[in-house]
């Protein structure tokens, strides 16, 4: 019998009823998948994971490293069979740790010459990087002195570079508010927003429209005031208001990327965390609303991990598990069909991952497994 008979006849006897039903212990009490899934068969991975290499590749150009890799990683998960997008994931994985070390490095020697503005934004880059970095939190946590700021209003068609003209007179100072900020790269400015304006040692402040000199070793008593001025607003964190507007747009990838930069300048911010929990749980609903059953299962999966009890979202997690693992049969019946047993096994067993009781996935495994011993055998005669 050749190789194509035996699969034909594995198909017949142990296949013909897995395609067109789900077994009781997945399928219970769940709504039937869409016709309109994303694996859908006629859809390669490669073209599904398009968007997400291409938005990778745009963030890394923009030098938004750490939003780069988590595309990478998304498209890996897609497709990870791209020898090409490993490649890349892996140099950029090793360039973020060069970077965050050089950073950690450059704000150590900032504190060396008691430079505690430059020791800030240095490990609050790290973090930003590396948001897990124990070193740069330690610091900024025990051993970066608070910095002295005043709290200035977001004016109509107001820039970084004419904030610091005015406070500094040195326009060129725009990158000491942003970084102490935490602003995105070219930050859209929002009008009655509060950003933090820093003082800088040994360069002049401007306040009320006269200059005050910043006098290095004074007495704290003898030292201008740096209370707000009259125009401004309480401070508001200017990353927290794209978090919030970003939410509102419902664009809750782009929160997420901003909430998780908040905490890891600020991992007391008072709103982070629960402002976390809700992006995961919306992300999620969305995810699955679309029939991203995959990614919602990811996200869901994080969600619980931090809240269990957070609203239904172990009914959630449950369904788009069960979601996540019809697809993955579906697609193993699909490699089982186009006689690809490797990667039909490997779906199944995904499937087994999600819902150990499934008796059908494992029973295809085993009849594939049966099929390509007989093949490996008749190919050694």
């Amino acid at each position: 019998m050749t190789a194509r008979g035996l699969l034909a006849l594995a198909a017949m006897v142990t296949l013909s009823g897995c395609a067109t039903a789900s077994t009781p212990e997945t399928t219970a009490g769940a709504p039937p998948v869409k016709g309109t899934a994303p694996m859908r068969p006629s859809v390669p991975r490669a073209a599904l994971a398009a968007p997400h290499r291409e938005r990778a590749e745009r963030l890394q150009n923009e030098g938004a490293l750490r939003a780069a890799l988590h595309e990478w990683e998304i498209a890996l998960t897609i497709d990870p069979g791209d020898t090409g997008a490993v490649g890349v994931k892996r140099r950029l994985q090793a360039r973020i740790e060069r970077e965050v070390a050089e950073r950690v490095q450059q704000g150590r020697a900032a504190l060396a010459r008691e430079a505690h503005l430059d020791a800030r934004r240095h490990f609050l880059a790290a973090l930003a990087l590396d948001p897990r970095n124990t070193t740069a939190f330690e610091a900024l946590r025990n051993e970066v002195k608070d910095v002295r700021f005043i709290a200035h209003t977001v004016r109509s068609g107001e820039t970084l570079a004419s904030i610091a003209q005015r406070y500094y007179g040195d326009r060129s100072r725009s990158e000491v508010i942003w970084e102490i900020n935490q602003l995105p790269r070219n930050p859209r400015l929002v009008v009655g927003s509060s950003l933090r304006v820093p003082e800088i040692p040994g360069v002049p402040f401007l306040l009320a429209g006269s200059a005050v000199a910043s006098i290095p070793g004074a007495p704290e008593g003898s030292r201008p005031s740096l209370s707000p001025r009259e125009d401004s607003a309480p401070e508001v964190d200017p990353l927290l208001a794209e978090v919030k507007e970003a939410v509102e747009s419902k664009n809750y990838g782009e929160a997420l990327i901003g909430v998780d930069r908040l905490l890891a300048s600020n991992p007391r911010h008072p709103e982070g965390a629960d402002l976390r929990k809700s992006i995961l749980y919306s992300l999620g609903k969305s995810q699955f609303e679309q029939h991203n059953y995959h990614e919602s299962l990811k996200t869901f999966t994080q969600l619980a991990k931090l809240a269990p009890n957070y609203e239904d979202t172990a009914a959630l997690l449950g369904q788009a598990r069960t979601r996540s693992a019809q697809l993955h049969y579906a697609e193993g019946l699909r490699f089982y069909r186009e006689e690809k047993l490797e990667e039909a096994i490997t779906e199944w067993k995904l499937v087994l991952d999600l819902d150990p009781r499934h008796a059908s996935a494992r029973k295809n495994i085993e009849q594939a497994e049966t099929i390509l011993k007989r093949l490996e055998q008749r190919r050694k005669r």
